[in-house]
């Protein structure tokens, strides 16, 4: 059976290149909106996190009709760190549009997530998106793309991918450079056109693979995933397998059913081939999992996930100022919230320590645990850190380490800079290429070589740089790389900083504190220029 009244996309493209924005967009074509209703930018990012920072953490789904066909959309994030969201979602569309900025070009994800729906075997529909920048270079990007789909070995298919120029904050997409720019018609036409519909046996036994999960305090856990084969409905009796056999499989009820209508969450009474769902009421469902009739126990395979590559240590706070700032302060707390993590973020890995108090939490990258620890911060736990760590691996009896693409924009007065200091993390140039007054530079960098960079990366060029990076591959260990350069600052003495003890201070190095700080003794409170750490008294 083919669903011709519905098709599944996934937006995939480089961090900051619309993808968010290109969901508002047709989410305002499909008249989802009322004509007053005040709508913010970037409707998907609802996390207080995503809208501070501008970026998609999670990947999330909407629909929207056009032309009496359900599309279902789902937006991935665009950085690197959270490629495991990309790599999972892919398995419930059938299409992917490739967004490309006229301007930058193909960037390091634009090849990593492309690359993951070449392997799938997805159709592309290629978006050449924000045209109206004054720095486009439209043609140039357009041969650029299509070397990263011959450099990918896609099929004549994909190679053959029809190209749209779009202007998403405009709402506005055309089949030619020149227009007209009038709606994103253009693209919704071309993704009914383009887009296969999804296929399967409605009327085979039930089978369905959990691609997502959220979490709800009042319902439990709810999974999302695509319909593979049969019909589901509310309240019906099913079996959950895993195909790695990582469980037995076990018996349970469906509770809830949902489709995704817009912006919401509409329950329905069944559902079938094709459609995207959620449904809850499976307490241990897990990610990778499948949802069968209880007479066919059929696993279906899952997607494998790369391996984290940063190592940080979580542990009990036990300063002088424990229990000051948090409300959940014991190990149980830290234990529980960061298995509750791990049901919903399958690039994450946690694993105990010799003591009870400290845990050993593996991520993408320093984004990654970053965003981790900032989300909890926020939900009132107080924990300590430790230094991020790089995970080598033993391969064929030689010591390797994860090897970073690391790709940067500058402008060219700056190249000699970065130049200098790459040089000593053991950076290795790959490419050099100009691009008007600025330069793009193509490094293939460890990922130890790359912690602490990004504020001295802009600092060298004037804030004007723009980098990003990408895991590579595990490579034989580069060798020791220099330490710092630089001392600390440490205070000498417990209690408050003030202004003129910060003032007389500040002459030996950068302070990382203001007034009213509460200090220990032995605490950094800022750097040094010099290679030896040295004692102030900013509570004077």
């Amino acid at each position: 059976m083919v669903r011709n009244d519905l098709r599944n996309i996934a937006i995939v493209a480089h961090v900051d290149h619309g993808k968010t924005t290109l969901v508002d967009g047709m989410l305002r074509q499909s008249g989802i909106f009322r004509e007053n209703q005040a709508v913010a930018e970037r409707v998907m990012d609802r996390g207080d996190l995503e809208r501070e920072r501008g970026i998609t953490i999670l990947a999330k789904n909407t629909a929207v009709t056009y032309k009496d066909v359900k599309i279902n959309i789902i937006d991935t994030p665009g950085h690197a760190d959270f490629g495991g969201e990309v790599e999972r979602v892919l398995k419930m569309v059938n299409g992917v549009l490739l967004l490309v900025d006229a301007a930058e070009g193909p960037m390091p994800q634009t090849r990593f997530v492309l690359e993951k729906a070449l392997s799938l075997g997805h159709k592309v529909i290629v978006v050449i998106n924000k045209i109206d920048r004054p720095d486009a270079r439209i043609d140039e990007v357009i041969d650029e793309v299509l070397d990263l789909l011959i450099s990918l070995d896609a099929n004549d298919d994909q190679l053959n991918s029809p190209v749209l120029f779009c202007s998403s904050k405009n709402g506005t997409a055309a089949l030619s450079p020149d227009g007209p720019h009038e709606s994103l018609a253009p693209l919704m036409d071309t993704i009914l056109e383009h887009i296969d519909a999804p296929e399967g046996d409605e009327s085979g036994d039930m089978q369905m693979l959990v691609s997502s999960i959220d979490h709800n305090e009042y319902v439990g856990r709810i999974c999302i995933g695509r319909i593979e084969r049969g019909v589901l409905r509310k309240n019906q009796e099913i079996t959950v397998c895993e195909y790695h056999g990582a469980h037995e499989p076990y018996r349970s009820k469906i509770v809830n059913l949902y489709q995704i209508e817009g912006l919401e969450r509409v329950p329905v009474d069944e559902a079938r081939v094709g459609d995207i769902v959620c449904l809850s009421g499976i307490a241990e469902i897990t990610i990778g999992d499948t949802i069968c009739a209880p007479e066919t126990p059929e696993p279906l395979p899952f997607v494998k996930i790369s391996e984290p590559t940063v190592e940080m240590t979580f542990s009990v706070n036990n300063g002088p100022f424990a229990g000051k700032e948090g409300k959940y302060v014991t190990s149980r707390h830290l234990r529980d919230r960061l298995m509750r993590e791990l049901l919903k973020d399958v690039s994450l890995r946690v694993a105990e320590t010799d003591t009870t108090e400290s845990f050993k939490v593996s991520g993408r990258g320093e984004m990654h645990l970053s965003i981790l620890i900032e989300t909890m911060r926020r939900e009132g736990y107080e924990f300590m850190v430790g230094a991020p760590k790089v995970l080598y691996r033993e391969i064929d009896g030689q010591l390797c380490e994860p090897m970073e693409k690391f790709v940067c924009d500058l402008p060219s007065g700056y190249v000699g800079a970065v130049m200098e200091k790459l040089g000593p993390r053991k950076g290795e140039l790959v490419q050099m290429t100009p691009q008007g007054d600025r330069m793009r530079l193509e490094y293939i960098i460890p990922s130890r070589g790359l912690f602490g960079y990004r504020n001295e990366f802009l600092t060298d060029t004037r804030g004007e740089g723009i980098m990003s990076t990408v895991f590579h591959e595990y490579q034989p260990y580069k060798g020791d790389s220099p330490g710092r350069s630089t001392g600390s600052l440490v205070a000498f003495e417990t209690g408050e900083a003030v202004t003129y003890g910060l003032y007389n201070a500040q002459e030996r190095g950068a302070l990382f504190i203001g007034p009213n700080t509460p200090v220990s003794e032995g605490m950094v409170v800022g750097q040094s220029p010099k290679s030896v750490d040295r004692n102030v008294n900013v509570c004077k």
